[in-house]
């Protein structure tokens, strides 16, 4: 079935689910109601009761009758950039990321100030700008925009891309903030309006509680139920100060009736003497008997000692707004609350009678995922917050001073703009979250790739949470099994499997309407035993027949008849849950659901005339959704299904069939071939491995100045393919080189996975690449009219090198392309003004300018590649300059198989020095035979027998997991090319010309070049650059720092007894310093130098007795600080005599 799967990435992109989600939240042509538009269309600034969208200005000080901005539409353009001198034009992503700019797009909306009750005239105003994303529908590189005069075909619209310097094959769905590429992180959370029950410790015991994380409109509040130890249920409620006994809370809301609030909660008949304890203890402990008892009894608990009005106010907020938002926030749907409120406290004693299990936080159908249109939307929603409030305080002092009121004049646009930015740039989002943006990784196309497909969680990384790292079988075909990062992360960031798309969402109060027309009666005050019928979490009636109305719901899914549009049905998913006799339908964003084949009567519902026309395209993944010949199903109704792996396993029993078994890994682990034959750790390395490989990451590279980027010089398709290749377009964008490898040990060299290569390969081109790194340079300006200057520095500049220092620049003070530089060589001459706090006593003489030049890295070396000039968009001039290194592999360099078998190279030996068959055929690469038993790798053995096989044959063999050429049919090609089946051949000894004793195993692998080069990673120092508080030796590689000589290495030495080099290290070498100490036995403080230049103690005034001390820098440090805390250390000499 792989067309099938084919179709799915024909119809769209691999990270469609990012784009489908910033697309909802835009406002667009086609999506009127976006998350945008609605988020203004709910906003209420000011003392407004029940009107949304309107700012309402605070008139009684101002001696106005009443003022009132309404909120109209609002619309986002096409990505621009406005220059210094203030022209404007159309922004392309890559003249972003050269000029180090925002791709962003203004953002526009109407305002209609209404003078008592009269409307102005509508203004439309510029109220920001919005990061867009490349390629969403804004963009200036999507289809529809780029092809408005005609339709382009897909040709067309790559060499449309190529024009605007741009990958024709980059997946897009990532921001560029101030240059730099930015992708937003999806979040797993907790499910909201959800309830879920667990035994929580509390005082030494377990007890059941009940949770719920109530959601609307951005606001998220946490209700709670408990059972206490004394029978009592309590209810923990936000914005209110103590809990409160349910039974109270549920008359409040207007449920008076004692036998109609039992038998909301009552559902089994050991429950009665529970619910009826509780009715008792607060008849007769709280003397609440009725709806006015029980708010007087609130009013008293909030607001003690205010005045009637007062409290009254603060109950109806407490329950109307802060109680379960999402059944809504007026008094109309008090009962309802009651009613879900019962649902609660019947689920608590449910888990106290063992009649149901804890619910299992880690099943998917109790999460949601937040992609990047929710996670714009929460910014947003605060950024827009904080904007109209600013605009109703501009506005009255505009009504102060008695000027004339106008919205344009009034706004501050960057108040929304630098909001947003400001975010994405740090990642430090609302509600505290970080981390939630991050700098793409653009090692290879598919780290890129996998970096937008991620999903992490919120639980901190340093503690245990083994069962949420542990796989869930609720994932399968959600989630990727391996790919997920070794280390405190592992289980806690995950990558989503091939084929799933996550909700976009359908309108509830649509659908709802559909099931009343469908025979769901909404909820009255009298309860029956019917089946509660549930809409996202919401419960909004009941139905005598719940198997029939989910039946019902499911067909007309299927025939697309459910929503409007059509294609909206299948956004919903229904369970009929006979635990708890309800009827659970979910139609929100954020669920992450897989597509099945859907089987009646034992029979798959699609046809072969079906499966024909999709192989010859005549037929799209769309028609096969819309017929429903395929549904996607979320984790909670899946808990229903009963699915076959293929059609050899169908029967009558069935209800849905898989697509194939290879979609539940994920895009990384499904580039590793055979991998059922492997173990599963190696598999994750592998995923992991792809993500750090040397390949042709974007075919712009030339034109891109990234601030470090590999490029591989000569990539290769592997021989040995999978199908997942083509959808992640891996055999375009490759990251690897296929090697003739024997299996053997080699006098030593290649223990513990090291590899022997081949010098000859080497030279021939095997595992060369070239690391790129950019230097930008601007001219900055500051305060006070001063500014950098790109120059040759003359000699009576500050801090100014020697002549021959800048003898590679040009006139213009920038070095030209291909010129040989090392580390510390000028790339641009540059001078800055002297710093403003810098002393200077002669006001007659101009202060000094500094040298800034920007130098190549030390250590680093290479040819500079390209120089771009160009200005930022405040007018500045912008230099890059980015210099090419050649990496040949040597010693120390990291490769790895696509099976987790990794190691460095332990030796670069001759090609006369390598073994050899009967046709003079060498080795690439020789690895050790110890490392494939023990890693229980047998696809590495699978994938050079098929290598083998396909160079032999000329063409490429099929790997695909759980599908793939089967072992047998590459043994038996392999005896066809005259080859022995094992892949063992007969080889020689390079220095004896003997016959090896034992047969080699040799084949055909590929393999790839990880960015963990030696050259990157080597590190020495004798002498540097020292911290300048402590006069220790700067840490790291980066600042040139010092080799970190560590307690275990102390210990060695001391082990050792050399302690003159424990001297020599730790403060000869370190921050060792002379410092004077006073001789006088009732003193030993530290003395100073006085005016005349004579030591001198400060305390005892002794001049003559006074001794050098050797000591560490650091203790001197120590001596200061205490004597800043008023604490006088005395230190005692002794005659070392």
């Amino acid at each position: 079935m792989k067309d099938v799967v084919e179709a799915f990435f024909k119809s769209r992109n691999i990270i469609n689910h990012q784009m489908a989600s910033f697309n909802d939240f835009l406002p667009t042509h086609d999506n009127p109601k976006s998350r945008m538009q609605r988020i203004i269309d709910s906003i209420r600034i000011g003392e407004v009761e029940n009107e949304r969208g309107i700012i309402r200005l605070d008139v009684d000080k101002l001696d106005e009758e009443s003022i009132d901005v309404k909120l109209g539409r609002i619309t986002v353009g096409t990505p621009i950039v406005k220059e210094a001198n203030g022209a404007t034009h159309d922004l392309t992503p890559m003249e972003a990321r050269l000029r180090d700019l925002t791709y962003s797009a203004p953002i526009f909306l109407e305002f209609t100030i209404i003078e008592n009750g009269i409307d102005r005239e509508p203004e439309k105003v510029k109220i920001g700008d919005l990061p867009i994303m490349v390629k969403s529908k804004r963009c200036n590189l999507h289809r529809e925009m780029m092809s408005q005069e005609r339709n382009l075909t897909q040709e067309q619209y790559f060499k449309e891309l190529q024009k605007a310097q741009e990958d024709p094959l980059d997946p897009g769905g990532y921001f560029i903030i101030n240059g730099t590429e930015r992708s937003l992180i999806s979040l797993e959370d907790l499910s909201p309006n959800r309830v879920l029950v667990e035994w929580e410790e509390k005082y030494g015991r377990p007890q059941a509680v009940a949770k719920v994380f109530s959601q609307r409109e951005g606001f998220r509040a946490l209700t709670s139920v408990e059972l206490k130890k004394d029978g009592m249920l309590m209810v923990s409620v936000p914005a209110a100060p103590t809990r409160i006994p349910l039974v109270i809370l549920m008359k409040a809301l207007g449920m008076d009736a004692d036998e109609d609030l039992a038998k909301a909660v009552v559902s089994d008949e050991r429950m009665n003497d529970v619910v009826f304890a509780n009715i008792e203890e607060c008849s007769v402990n709280y003397n609440v008997n009725n709806i006015e008892d029980a708010l007087n009894f609130l009013e008293k608990k909030f607001a003690t000692g205010q005045a009637k009005e007062f409290r009254e106010k603060k109950v109806e907020s407490i329950i109307d707004k802060s109680l379960l938002p999402h059944l809504g926030d007026h008094r109309d749907q008090r009962i309802k609350k009651a009613i879900f409120l019962g649902r609660i406290a019947r689920s608590v004693l449910e888990l106290k009678l063992n009649l149901r299990e804890p619910d299992d936080k880690d099943h998917y159908a109790n999460k949601r995922i937040s992609l990047a249109g929710d996670l714009m939307e929460d910014l947003f929603r605060v950024a827009f917050t904080s904007l109209m409030k600013d605009l109703k305080y501009q506005l009255e002092r505009t009504i102060t001073r008695k000027r004339k009121l106008r919205v344009t004049s009034a706004i501050r646009p960057d108040v929304l703009s630098q909001r947003i930015i400001h975010a994405l740039a740090t990642g430090n989002w609302v509600g505290g979250r970080d981390g939630v943006s991050q700098l793409l990784d653009r090692t290879c196309n598919m780290s890129t790739i996998s970096h937008l497909r991620r999903i992490t969680s919120p639980l901190t990384r340093s503690q245990p949470h083994f069962e949420a790292r542990d796989l869930h079988p609720t994932q399968w075909g959600r989630l990727c099994p391996n790919e997920t990062p070794e280390g405190q992360n592992c289980g806690l960031v995950k990558n989503l499997a091939l084929i799933v798309d996550i909700s976009e969402g359908y309108d509830d109060r649509k659908l709802e309407s559909s099931l009343y027309d469908m025979g769901v009666r909404r909820i009255e005050k009298e309860l029956t035993d019917e089946a509660r019928i549930h809409l996202n979490g919401n419960l909004i009636g009941v139905h005598h027949d719940p198997q029939s109305l989910v039946d019902s719901l499911r067909k007309r899914r299927r025939q697309g008849f459910l929503a409007m549009p059509q294609e909206k049905s299948h956004e919903i998913n229904i369970r009929y849950n006979e635990q708890i006799n309800s009827v659970v339908i979910n139609c929100d964003e954020g669920r992450v659901r897989r597509p099945l084949f859907v089987v009646e009567n034992g029979k798959l519902k699609i046809t072969d005339r079906m499966l024909n026309s999709l192989h010859d395209g005549k037929a799209t993944w769309e028609d096969l959704v819309q017929q429903g010949f395929i549904e996607y199903v979320d984790a909670e109704e899946e808990e229903d299904l009963y699915i076959a792996i293929d059609e050899d396993h169908l029967n009558n029993k069935h209800t849905h069939m898989e697509i194939d078994p290879m979609v539940i890994l994920g895009t990384c682990s499904g580039l590793v071939c055979y991998p059922e034959h492997n173990s599963s750790p190696r598999i994750t390395m592998g995923a992991g491995m792809a993500k750090q490989s040397l390949g042709l990451g974007s075919s712009n590279y030339r034109i891109r100045c990234d601030t470090r980027a590999h490029l591989m010089h000569y990539p290769q398709k592997p021989m040995v393919q999978t199908k997942t290749m083509d959808f992640v377009n891996f055999n375009k964008r490759p990251a690897g080189q296929n090697f003739v490898v024997a299996v053997m040990s080699y006098q030593g060299y290649n223990m513990e996975d090291a590899l022997i290569l081949n010098r000859a390969s080497v030279d021939r081109g095997l595992g060369r690449s070239t690391f790129i790194r950019s230097y930008p340079v601007e001219e900055r300006r500051y305060p006070g009219g001063q500014e950098d200057r790109i120059e040759i520095p003359s000699p009576d500049v500050m801090g100014a090198r020697s002549e021959d220092a800048y003898y590679n620049l040009d006139e213009d003070g920038i070095i030209s392309p291909e010129f040989n530089v090392e580390g510390k060589d000028v790339l641009i001459g540059r001078t800055s003004p002297p710093r403003f706090l810098e002393e200077h006593t002669d006001f007659l003489t101009p202060r000094r300018r500094r040298e800034t030049s920007l130098t190549v890295r030390p250590r680093e070396s290479g040819y500079v590649d390209t120089v771009m000039v160009t200005e930022s968009e405040n007018g500045l001039r912008l230099v890059k300059v980015t210099v090419r290194s050649e990496k040949i592999p040597e010693v120390g360099d990291k490769f790895a198989s696509r099976h987790g078998q990794k190691g460095v190279i332990g030796l670069i030996t001759e090609p006369e020095d390598m073994p050899f068959n009967d046709e003079g055929i060498i080795p690439d690469l020789v690895t050790n035979p110890h490392a494939i038993p023990s890693r229980m790798t047998v696809a590495h053995v699978l994938e050079m027998i098929g290598g083998k096989v396909g160079s032999m044959k000329g063409n490429t063999i099929d790997g695909t997991a759980f599908s793939g050429d089967p072992e047998e049919q590459l043994r038996s090609q392999l005896l066809e090319a005259g080859f022995k089946p094992t892949g063992k051949e007969v080889m020689y000894d390079p220095i004896t010309g003997k016959k090896l004793r034992a047969e080699i195993f040799k084949g055909v692998i590929y393999y790839q070049k990880l960015h963990h080069m030696v050259s990157g990673k080597m590190h020495v120092r004798s002498r540097g650059p020292v911290q300048i508080l402590t006069r220790q030796p700067t840490e790291g590689r980066s600042r040139q720092g010092g080799l970190r000589f560590g307690e275990m290495e102390r210990d060695c030495l001391i082990a050792h007894g050399v302690s003159m080099v424990i001297k020599d290290r730790l403060l000869d070498e370190s921050d060792g310093t002379i410092e004077y100490v006073c001789g006088n036995e009732n003193c030993g403080n530290v003395a100073m130098l006085d005016k005349r230049g004579s030591l001198r103690c400060p305390v005892c005034g002794e001049t003559g007795d006074i001794h050098p001390v050797q000591t560490s820098y650091a203790f001197k440090l120590l001596l200061d600080e205490l004597k800043s805390m008023c604490v006088a250390m005395r230190l005692q000499l002794e005659d070392l005599n």
